[in-house]
């Protein structure tokens, strides 16, 4: 039920929140704008200074979509753009600059100015029927053409963008088929499908003896994963309509056979958690959105149903020939939930050698997240689909290390690529990515030949890989980077992954070399500069990045070195950041880059447990690198000596003290009633936009066993929608600086239900540490989401 407008002026000026508000809005001074909007600010300055740099002509608009600041002040700002108010597709770029503001460079993929008539000769009722006509299957409705720039090519034309939606030639795989047609000609000039599918503790199918986080409701468990954003995994019964959520009386998830149907939704479900911490854990990114939503995965598709889509909010599997042989295995999963991840970043289009990029980032991730799962029965390997037998003997879809083994898939560019099935290109990009990981030649993957007579490679590993192409898709790809661009060289993969190497590396280091190599390997050659011209530099690494001590002990990392360009400098080693009473050294303490030396910080029984950001720098002659280590101090043990309850006002019940944030939704009120006592707290239920949030620190000491964070939680909605989120309640963990730690979980209007229920999760991994737990409530403009929280604890044994 909506809480009403007197209610909650009522609970306002109970807490004095009110008048508060008004005089901090009149007397507070402006505050400082966040890195990414100040970035992105001067990135719009330097724009309108320089719009050559961007190919720019008169009668453009461009607008900034997304801002990412590197740790080092450095910065990227990513735009769309507008031609006498008509969308440019392929017209975007990315502007970037350094710490101190000056422009480095761009990544745009015109070639030149646009200089064009925005009249169409061929009207919007031809480009119509086109699109009718490009469509093969079921078609269900035509979209009305827009009136738009065609700049994939580089150089810009009038055209006409018609989407025909319906149902692909089988009936059951979704279509919307984008079909674009020359506004002067009539001629349909290309299309691409917006579905992207897969061509032609549980037991899984596929990945074995699992476990999996589920939800449990009164007595039985849903199939919705609290630690991942409430990815649901439902069924879908063979149709292709209605999904219900798996549910469960013992948590225990089917039994590896195809025969019980929650096999498959443990497959499904696991892979989606795995591909949500690979993104998150490896690339720091908050899930396939970003914004630490779940994935929803529905199985058991349709009849017969040999694919897997994706299709930009949800992924669908079918359960193969004969229902035999569900396509849910992780590769697939990693790759269908990639596209996501790259419409997010770069927006690959999904056509010509952009396509085959696209798909293989897809193939990219989806093995690199295999080898990240390391499930017991589907180990990481460079196949794709080799678990599903989508092709009835037993072969993979295709083979990263020599994709020419499908018979289909190019192991090496040619003039001819760019006209291939996407899924067919990509093995391009997919051998490049196996090279530069694991080198070329026999390998414990598979043999991968080099193309011509180009020299061998010698591989860097995934975890360096990764990073690489990564970081290419993040700042640097646009949406119709090539392989190959004769008329924008600079807009290639393998120029943008070269300056992805030299961000990570060093100009001309070891991996921005074998990034050259891999390329050069197939079949890709590039302009860029010669290692030789580049002056010195030198890199600094650690290994590991990360440890932990207790009071008074110590740890050691191996701090490398190494020369990316000229000649081998005199590298001198400091530490900082270090927390008190603990000192760093260095063994030796000084070396040649290229060797390597033995960090140690000890602590003292006085230093105070917690995380630490310990920056390590090496200075040379030509300047200083640097890498940060994450030190961990706990306590020296002894038993658990401060056991007990650990929050105040744990039920709400006296007063507001000690939460802070919004505490006028603290209190009893008319509409919601407590799980305990006479009151609670109440975030959101307006229904329009409100942010409201209630948080507390909580000090939790070292040495016990136990660390468990629980609330009971109500959820009503007048929302109707059985699979948007529209409004959130996140559960987090905050260090004392106030950054996020982690996101516990997200609850949102599809998790209502009558009554509350108690929701668990471990600290154990604070332990020692004082942090913050805090509720964000987030509701959109229409129709409430009430999210009721009482009887908090921190239990502690």
């Amino acid at each position: 039920m909506k809480r009403t407008v007197a209610a909650v002026s009522a609970a306002l000026l109970t807490s004095g929140v009110l008048a508060c508000v008004t005089s901090t809005a009149q007397a507070a001074a402006p505050s400082a704008p966040s890195p990414e909007r100040a970035a992105a600010a001067r990135a719009d300055s330097l724009l309108r200074a320089n719009p050559g740099a961007v190919q720019g002509a008169s009668g453009e608009a461009y607008q900034a979509v997304r801002t990412k600041v590197d740790p080092s002040g450095a910065a990227h700002t990513r735009y769309t753009r507008t031609y006498q108010g008509l969308r440019v597709y392929g017209g975007d770029f990315v502007v970037h600059t350094a710490p101190n503001g000056t422009m480095t460079g761009t990544s745009v993929g015109l070639s030149a100015p646009l200089t064009l008539g925005t009249s169409a000769k061929v009207g919007a009722a031809a480009a119509k029927a086109s699109a009718r006509k490009a469509f093969s299957g079921s078609l269900t409705s035509v979209g009305t053409p827009e009136l738009f720039v065609d700049a994939s090519s580089g150089k810009g034309r009038l055209a006409w963008e018609t989407v025909a939606s319906g149902w692909k030639a089988d009936k059951q795989t979704p279509s919307k088929l984008h079909v674009v047609t020359d506004a002067t000609t009539g001629k349909v000039i290309g299309s691409y499908d917006e579905i992207e599918s897969v061509v032609g503790s549980g037991q899984g199918i596929y990945t074995g003896t699992v476990s999996i986080d589920t939800t449990l409701s009164g007595s039985t468990y849903q199939m919705i994963d609290p630690s991942h954003g409430n990815g649901r995994t439902c069924d879908m019964n063979n149709g292709t309509s209605t999904c219900t959520t798996f549910t469960d009386a013992d948590n225990a998830w089917g039994n590896g056979a195809n025969s019980n149907r929650q096999s498959a939704a443990v497959d499904a479900h696991f892979g989606a958690a795995k591909t949500f911490d690979y993104f998150l854990n490896v690339h720091g990114r908050n899930g396939i959105f970003g914004n630490g939503q779940g994935v929803p995965s529905r199985v058991h598709y349709g009849s017969n149903y040999v694919n897997a889509f994706w299709d930009g909010a949800q992924m669908t599997y079918g359960d193969g020939s004969g229902n035999s042989r569900p396509l849910v295995s992780l590769d697939v999963a990693g790759h269908e939930m990639s596209h996501g991840v790259t419409e997010a970043l770069s927006g690959l289009v999904y056509s010509g050698e952009s396509g085959g990029l696209n798909e293989a980032t897809s193939d990219i991730f989806g093995n690199m997240m295999e080898f990240y799962a390391a499930a017991p029965s589907d180990p990481g390997d460079y196949q794709v689909g080799e678990k599903i037998n989508i092709n009835g003997n037993g072969t993979p879809l295709r083979y990263m290390y020599n994709p020419s083994l499908d018979g289909s898939s190019d192991s090496c560019w040619s003039t001819s690529t760019k006209n291939k099935d996407v899924h067919y290109s990509s093995g391009v990009g997919n051998h490049f990515y196996f090279n530069l990981a694991e080198g070329t030649g026999a390998t414990a993957y598979g043999t991968s030949p080099v193309c011509g007579s180009a020299p061998a490679v010698t591989g860097i590993g995934r975890a360096k890989a990764e990073k690489i192409w990564y970081r290419a898709l993040d700042v640097y790809f646009t949406s119709n980077t090539s392989y190959v661009n004769t008329t924008t060289p600079s807009n290639t993969a393998r120029a943008y992954s070269l300056r992805a190497a030299t961000d990570l590396y060093g100009n001309c280091s070891t991996e921005y070399k074998a990034v050259q190599a891999a390329w050069t390997a197939v079949n890709v050659a590039g302009s860029d500069a010669p290692c030789s011209s580049t002056g010195n530099d030198f890199s600094v690494s650690l290994s590991p990045t990360a440890g932990s001590v207790a009071q008074g002990g110590s740890v050691s990392a191996t701090v490398g070195t190494g020369t990316t360009s000229g000649t081998a400098q005199t590298v001198t080693f400091s530490a900082s950041g270090l927390p008190s009473g603990a000192t760093a050294s260095f063994s030796p303490a000084s070396v040649t880059s290229g060797a390597s030396s033995t960090l140690t910080i000890a602590t003292s029984a006085s230093t105070t447990p917690g995380t630490y950001s310990v920056t390590v720098t090496g200075s040379a002659t030509s300047g200083t690198k640097s890498a940060t280590y994450s030190l961990t101090v706990t306590g020296t043990g002894g038993g658990c000596t401060g056991a007990g309850q650990k929050l105040g006002n744990a039920g709400f019940e006296t007063g507001t003290s000690p939460w802070t944030g919004t505490t006028g939704a603290i209190g009893a009120f008319t509409g919601q009633s407590a799980h305990g006592g006479t009151r609670f707290a109440w975030l959101n239920g307006y229904g329009y936009s409100s942010n409201e949030n209630i948080a507390q620190s909580v000090a939790l000491p070292s040495g016990c066993s136990t660390y468990n964070f629980s609330f009971w939680l109500h959820i009503d909605s007048a929302e109707s929608t059985t699979s948007v989120q529209y409004d959130k309640l996140n559960v987090q963990v905050l260090n004392s600086s106030g950054t996020v730690l982690a996101t516990l979980a997200t609850y949102s209007n599809l998790n209502k239900a009558t009554g509350y229920t108690q929701r668990s999760f471990s600290l154990a991994a604070y332990a020692g540490q004082t942090v913050t737990l805090k509720f964000t409530g987030t509701e959109d403009a229409s129709l409430q989401t009430s999210f009721v929280i009482d009887d908090t604890a921190v239990d502690v044994s």
